[in-house]
């Protein structure tokens, strides 16, 4: 149990010493890591691309391909500016729900991380409402209290339901590698680390794509 709570908590990786000392948490040292794969699987991938992909190609344009129709059916053609925000962040919190299968804390069980994502996504969600209608349009959509209210309660929402599903499967696997450490972690692991790793990303990113459309939606006259 004292090793569960010492898991759980935020830790300090270090600290800077300026301005009496900045601490740096493990879940930011973490992103930089996956910042850092990302930024190298690119250049990997996209690496002496073809005119009629191969290979490694293929497999990046297939992966591209599908989530630019899946954010392009949600959002029509409008929204195709905004693909590269969004397509960034589902790979980003798919990625730092996977790095528990190679030995790292999930920095998405970091309540900071997932609020911080969720500030990010809402901030988007406005910035591209003023983008597509203006500032003005923006701010008279205030005068609707339901507005005023979705702006509090979606990153909220957003924030506590990633955090609590990967926060409640690091939880679970623990459990279950203090339990059974032969065997069922392996299996256990292909759902809570796998699956619902990437079935999170795909929800957060879903749930913001939808608030993104709502907020590009065309006004009835």
């Amino acid at each position: 149990m004292d090793n569960m709570m010492e898991e759980l908590e935020s830790k300090t990786a270090f600290t800077i010493p300026v301005l009496g000392g900045i601490p740096i948490a493990d879940s930011c040292v973490v992103t930089w890591v996956i910042m850092g794969v990302i930024v190298l699987l690119s250049i990997i991938f996209t690496h002496r691309m073809k005119r009629v992909p191969t290979g490694k190609q293929c497999l990046l344009e297939g992966l591209m391909g599908w989530l630019d129709k899946f954010f392009t059916d949600i959002l029509g053609p409008k929204g195709k500016k905004y693909l590269p925000f969004l397509e960034t962040l589902i790979i980003y919190i798919a990625f730092a729900n996977l790095i528990g299968l190679f030995g790292f804390a999930p920095p998405t069980k970091d309540i900071n991380v997932t609020a911080a994502l969720a500030g990010i996504a809402i901030i988007f969600v406005q910035a591209a409402f003023i983008i597509e209608k203006g500032p003005g349009k923006w701010l008279k959509s205030f005068l609707n209290p339901i507005n005023i209210l979705d702006l509090i309660t979606r990153p909220l929402s957003l924030c506590m339901r990633l955090f609590g599903n990967v926060l409640g499967a690091f939880v679970v696997m623990e459990l279950i590698k203090g339990l059974i450490p032969v065997g069922v972690p392996v299996i256990a692991s292909a759902y809570f680390d796998i699956f619902d790793g990437l079935l999170q990303a795909y929800v957060f990113v879903f749930l913001t794509s939808l608030y993104m459309a709502e907020a590009l939606e065309e006004e009835e006259h």
